[in-house]
């Protein structure tokens, strides 16, 4: 076993020591239901700010986000703006549900979307958004976190059995100590995942020898073809510049963009699946979990949009392009274009790991960086499978068991089967990173879309009480459909009863979350001006006037509604929208080398950290000016407990039939269709 396998294993099993004590530590801080789910709501601001920053980036960024980068190029690092849409969900939504679950007791976002809307439908909808959310995306993770401890361990540990223990470890810590000990952890975890991105950014800007000569490189790449995307339709490699606007395709599988998928469309629409992070279920949890609002906006301004951003905007930049560079692409070192041969070839063929390649590069001169380093990569996966395991645990002990099969359960029972779920959550994702790994893929591509999809639900509760029950339903079902059918998932089902679709994944270079949010919101809105009025209107006005009474935007900032809007409006198009292909060559053309380059840069890199900069800003002005994210006005009542009013067993037996005749009519739907178009 060599020297960096031993500070591996010895750094891993004092950090799982750390977790484990944690979890025993809040163990005895925990008495009632409340404190086991909701930390007794009693979230200090900064708290909040590091573990929840963790959970909106958590593994996917550490790990994914360079990868990508090195395989698409600049176009998908338009995708590090992930640091300002993600929190702009948190921005419009995040303060308006802590004062719903403040002033209505609710613990579940299942118990506030049923209340607001009186449809227990709508807490269905919720619980299987939340646990297609949670299990795929847990078993991504698991997946992930498995590949690199293998890697790392040069073999000596399997990665099925790092996977096994490490879910171990997650279930010890979080069945023991509740929501409390996910968020402690969460603190640690989210400066970990900082300082390790930060880190291999900085090795890899030392290994490309600094600035002048990455740009040098990055000019031979300009002036050549080389790379996967080849080269756009105005001619310029597609690893510096977005590919157009949009290409009218029939969908990945079907027909390949020029130049590569990521499109303005497409970087528009996966940024709007980006927004599914802080809308999915979970996240709600952790607005009735804070003891005030005063981390909101530190959370969204400078660790998400400032912090991450840094990280995300220059730090994965230098660590997924540089690696071409760096010996992991062997075309472009046969081109004469390495700076150095660093890398092992291995990691240009197998780039879902570069990371890991990295930090096995660094341990050959450091060992014991080694184990720092997977420590904080472990951490950033950590924190999300944590988080969604305790989530999911407490949406299905209070909204399953409960609300619809023991109405009368005390504290006690509620804890029992809130650790039972985080324990059956985990089984289940851990079975399908063990065993199905093609479902694993297609049912965690629809994890963020999905989210996404309750952007109208969270619109009417916290905004707009125009928008109806019937509305917000419908407009859902339809718009998950949708995403379903733009997905691999939805061509696998569609196979299975013997139709052919003829488009692909993301049709148009257009994501899931878009074609499901067309469909989602046309249909919601048509609903609800049909079904507008009625007692329910009333109801509904007694949410939103306590909202315009506690979070209203104050008199003398009121003049400046229309320029916040406007401004964050004019973001999005130059930003993520069709403005960003000006970015192309607006700083001298991606073929010209720095003798062109205005900025001493790409232009579309220039490009990227302007409007990031600017995004920052913009972040700012909605949190801090226009008061999203403010502490609220007057005094915050706080009511103990939400009661939803029981459910008589002839109302939840009418329910249970409507749901068996609806699956009966979709099988015959289903078998009529296979019998029309099927072969």
């Amino acid at each position: 076993m060599s020297e960096s396998v031993i500070w591996l294993l010895a750094c891993v099993g004092a950090y799982w020591a750390y977790c484990v004590y944690w979890g025993a530590a809040s163990a005895r801080l925990v008495g009632t239901a409340n404190d086991y789910f909701l930390a007794d709501r009693g979230i200090s601001p900064w708290i909040f700010v590091l573990a929840a920053t963790a959970t909106s980036f958590s593994g996917w960024i550490f790990l994914g986000h360079p990868a990508f980068i090195f395989e698409d190029g600049f176009s998908f690092a338009e995708s590090s703006f992930a640091a300002i849409v993600i929190p702009l969900t948190g921005v419009l939504f995040l303060k308006r549900q802590w004062l719903l679950g403040k002033r209505f007791g609710y613990v579940t976002p299942g118990d506030m979307f049923a209340d607001y809307f009186g449809s227990e439908g709508m807490r269905r909808l919720t619980i299987l958004i939340a646990l297609v959310f949670s299990v795929p995306f847990l078993a991504m993770q698991l997946t992930a976190s498995g590949f690199l401890i293998q890697i790392l361990s040069e073999g000596t540990v399997d990665r099925h059995v790092a996977m096994w223990v490490m879910t171990a470890v997650l279930f010890l810590y979080v069945c023991v100590g509740g929501f409390r000990a996910v968020a402690y952890v969460g603190t640690f975890q989210g400066l970990l995942l900082a300082a390790g991105l930060a880190a291999i950014g900085l090795v890899a800007y030392g290994k490309l020898g600094g600035l002048v000569p990455f740009n040098a490189a990055l000019a031979k790449l300009g002036a050549s073809a080389l790379g996967d995307g080849g080269t756009t339709a105005a001619g310029y490699n597609a690893n510096l510049a977005i590919p157009g606007v949009v290409q009218f395709t029939a969908g990945l599988g079907q027909e390949a963009p020029v130049g590569g998928h990521w499109t303005a469309s497409m970087i528009l629409s996966y940024s709007f699946a980006l927004m599914g992070i802080q809308a999915a279920p979970a996240f709600t949890i952790w607005a009735f979990a804070c003891r005030s609002a005063k981390g909101f906006g530190i959370q969204q301004v400078w660790a998400s949009a400032a912090a991450v951003g840094v990280i995300l905007v220059f730090f994965a930049v230098l660590i997924g392009m540089g690696a071409h560079f760096l010996g992991a692409s062997p075309s472009m070192t046969e081109a004469g274009m390495a700076v150095s041969i660093w890398l092992p070839s291995t990691a240009g063929q197998d780039p879902a790991n570069l990371i890991a390649y990295y930090i096995q590069a660094i341990g050959k001169n450091d060992p014991w960086f080694t184990g720092l380093l997977a420590v904080c990569a472990l951490a950033a996966i950590q924190a999300m499978v944590a988080f969604y395991a305790s989530t999911a645990g407490t949406i299905l002990s209070r909204d399953v068991y409960k609300r619809y099969l023991n109405p009368a359960a005390g504290d006690r029972e509620l804890k029992l089967y809130g650790r039972i779920s985080v324990g059956l959550v985990l089984l289940a994702a851990l079975l399908t990173a063990s065993y199905l790994p093609r479902t694993e893929s297609e049912l965690g591509a629809l994890a963020l879309s999905f989210g996404f999809q309750l952007w109208p639900a969270l619109a009417a509760v916290c905004w707009f009480p125009w928008l109806t029950r019937q509305g917000v339903i419908v407009g859902l079902v339809f718009g998950l459909v949708a995403v379903v059918f733009t997905e691999p998932f939805g061509q696998s089902i569609s196979s299975f009863v013997g139709l052919h679709l003829p488009w692909g994944r993301w049709p148009w270079t257009i994501h899931s979350a878009a074609w499901g949010m067309f469909f989602n919101l046309v249909t919601c809105l048509i609903v609800s001006a049909l079904t507008y009025g009625g007692p329910e209107r009333a109801h509904r006005a007694r949410f939103h006037a306590y909202l315009a009474e506690k979070a209203g935007v104050a008199p003398e900032r009121r003049p400046l509604r229309a320029a916040a809007w406007a401004i964050a409006l004019a973001w999005i198009f130059f930003a993520i929208g069709p403005g960003a292909v000006w970015g192309n060559d607006l700083f001298g053309k991606p073929n010209g080398g720095p003798a062109d380059w205005g900025l001493s840069l790409p232009s579309i890199w220039a490009w990227q950290i302007l409007w990031w900069a600017l995004g920052v800003l913009m972040i700012w002005l909605l949190a801090y000016r226009m008061g999203l994210s403010t502490v609220p006005l007057g005094s915050v009542e706080f009511h103990v407990e939400h009661k939803p009013a029981p459910l008589s067993k002839a109302a939840l037996a009418s329910d249970w039939k409507n749901w068996f005749w609806g699956l009966v009519i979709a099988l015959a739907a289903l078998t009529a269709a296979h019998w029309i178009f099927g072969q």
